[in-house]
């Protein structure tokens, strides 16, 4: 096979493992807090076993790894209104919120990257607006807040999804994601206290629990990170930009398949799933120029990956 084209099955592989986060967070029983800060503390504590997240670490200045550190509170933060989006409603509705960050990202990435603001990302923002609607006619009343939070999701993607391609240049991508993650386990240690019921965050999850978050740890965020970073070396940005638009598409089918979600949901969801998604994949053929090879680091701390371009 030509290594194109098993790059290109290996960032597909990587979008449907991406997929299953949305799938894994309706599973896990425990609170969104307690889920995302067992995941944060997994994935940076086994980059710490990992020699070369040490060098990069006394490589980067200490400036560059405070930077590093807030965009960390942002990503924790993303994830943990992305699966408080999930608990909420239900994983179609959490992924499909989160691909609203290019509507974001249209106004913040030119305050971010300090650049003009294209006023044709201003029609994908437009474009998604009527999806949004239709999506939230086609839930249950009581899934409506779910959606809300997802959109704050999508905005704290968009936040640390500009942030971290401003300094995409300046760190090792595995001592990146183990400075934003580690900072992220932390940061929700301190933010515990201040929400209600989060005490399950610092217990032995049960067994179960204990099973799905290993999968979600390991399975869905470093495997699929180290395959994508081979993958990046003989794909352009924009065809993996294309297939990452799909990770919305990949969890609505693991979740009509795997938990039978479509029974919750009314056709209206899914024309707006349909309007949505067509933004996305609009966005990248307005900007169909080939860029330097996708930010890495992205890809290992976000559940929606259409950001990078």
């Amino acid at each position: 096979m030509q290594p194109v084209n098993q790059a290109r099955l290996q960032i597909h592989f990587c979008v449907l493992l991406w997929g299953f986060t949305a799938i894994l967070g309706k599973l896990i029983t425990l609170p969104a807090l307690a889920l995302v800060w067992w995941r944060m503390l997994l994935v940076s504590a086994a980059l710490l076993l990992m020699p070369r997240v040490w060098r990069g670490l006394r490589a980067m200045t200490m400036k560059l790894r405070l930077a590093y550190a807030g965009i960390g509170v942002l990503v924790s933060l993303h994830w943990l209104t992305f699966y408080a989006s999930i608990k909420l409603a239900n994983a179609s509705v959490g992924a499909t919120c989160i691909a609203l960050g290019p509507a974001f990202l249209a106004f913040i990435e030119p305050w971010v990257a300090r650049r003009r603001f294209d006023p044709r990302e201003l029609l994908i923002a437009i474009a998604v607006v009527p999806g949004v609607a239709l999506v939230a006619g086609g839930v249950p009343a009581h899934m409506r807040l779910g959606i809300a939070v997802g959109v704050l999701s999508a905005l704290f993607v968009a936040l640390f999804g500009s942030f971290n391609k401003r300094l995409v240049e300046h760190g090792d991508p595995l001592t990146v994601t183990c400075i934003e993650l580690g900072t992220g386990a932390a940061f929700l240690t301190v933010l515990a206290p201040l929400l209600p019921h989060t005490g399950a965050a610092f217990v032995v999850p049960s067994t179960h629990d204990a099973t799905l978050l290993l999968i979600l740890a390991f399975g869905c965020t470093l495997l699929p990170f180290s395959l994508a970073l081979v993958a990046l070396r003989h794909i352009s940005a924009f065809a993996t930009q294309m297939i990452t638009n799909l990770e919305p598409v990949y969890a609505i089918v693991l979740a009509i398949l795997l938990l039978g979600e479509q029974r919750q949901l009314d056709a209206w969801f899914y024309l707006g799933v349909a309007v949505i998604l067509a933004a996305v994949f609009a966005h990248p053929l307005l900007h169909r120029r080939e860029r330097k090879a996708s930010q890495p680091e992205l890809l290992g701390t976000a559940e929606s990956h259409n950001i990078v371009d």
